[in-house]
């Protein structure tokens, strides 16, 4: 197989950040921080001090963008190969693998920075995420339970915003990183309908190239109903009342329409599934979260 990406000159000088910034789809920010806030938020209801509140943010948008650049770096093959992906910034041309290295190190930086003011619990437990980063891209090569591996990936966010502020675990962000977990893996399964033929002729793993499109969205309902519930379970246990509880029960009605929605075979539903419900949901989480510890 051949590559079918455009071959163009890589970026310099300026034209560097829009071009990283499109290889992290910085706008997908929202699928995790928003959870990691929620952690931070919920672990004392009330808002943290603004410092604390800085390093956190500055921790989650490191560890995010060093996640996706090590998956874009690890796939830029597959993507040269994959018509959908072949336009992304590295099988494209437009950075070059060297240019992506030093992004993943000063993300790396900016993440240690970071965790370096916060608890020192955090600096013993960066090695954690920074391994899952790497771990998650090798996982599509040899299963099909990636899928979780992502999930479980992104749901350390919310554990990771709960002990910045507390510098300890506890049973409610534990829950709200499994509800995390089941949502992203569930949406993540959504997302590889769009590659299922591709990823069974290339070998590359994923629930729809395995199990078919009809089968692949129950294990999406089935993920998204455990969600809802671990969300729900997460309030109690963090002792959140009734603004959170509303926020959990607009977020499992989004999900629900999310799976109403979805069609195996149109991508433009498949991305309306992806992008918008899920935007919706974290947005609508956030705002309940706020609003629980600030009415």
């Amino acid at each position: 197989m051949t590559s079918t990406s455009p071959v163009t000159r890589p970026a310099t000088g300026l034209a560097v950040l829009p071009a990283l910034l499109g290889l992290v789809r910085f706008a997908h920010t929202v699928f995790a921080l928003p959870f990691a806030l929620a952690g931070a938020l919920l672990a004392r209801h009330e808002v943290p001090a603004a410092a604390t509140l800085g390093w956190i943010l500055l921790a989650m948008v490191g560890a995010r963008s060093l996640a996706m650049a090590v998956n874009r770096l690890v796939d830029r093959r597959i993507d040269a190969l994959n018509p959908r992906t072949a336009g992304r910034e590295l099988p494209a041309g437009r950075l070059t693998p060297a240019q992506v290295a030093v992004f993943c190190a000063l993300s790396l930086a900016a993440l240690l920075l970071a965790v370096s003011r916060l608890p020192e619990i955090t600096w013993y437990l960066w090695p954690i995420p920074v391994a899952a980063f790497v771990l998650y891209p090798f996982t599509k090569r040899f299963t099909w339970a990636c899928h979780g591996v992502l999930g479980l990936t992104i749901g350390l966010a919310p554990v990771g915003g709960w002990i910045a502020v507390t510098g300890a675990f506890d049973l409610a962000p534990v829950l709200l990183g499994l509800a995390v977990a089941c949502w992203i893996a569930g949406f993540d399964v959504i997302y590889a309908l769009l590659d299922e033929e591709f990823d069974r002729r290339a070998g590359v793993h994923s629930v729809p190239a395995r199990f078919g499109p009809a089968r692949a969205l129950w294990f999406t309902r089935v993920l998204h109903g455990a969600a809802a519930v671990l969300l729900a379970l997460a309030g109690l246990a963090a002792g959140a009342g009734a603004a959170y509880m509303l926020g959990v029960a607009v977020a499992a009605a989004v999900l629900v329409y999310e799976n109403l929605i979805v069609a195996p075979r149109e991508p433009q539903r498949i991305q309306q599934a992806f992008g918008t419900a899920n935007m919706v949901l974290a947005v609508v989480f956030i705002t309940a979260v706020v609003l629980e510890v600030t009415l």
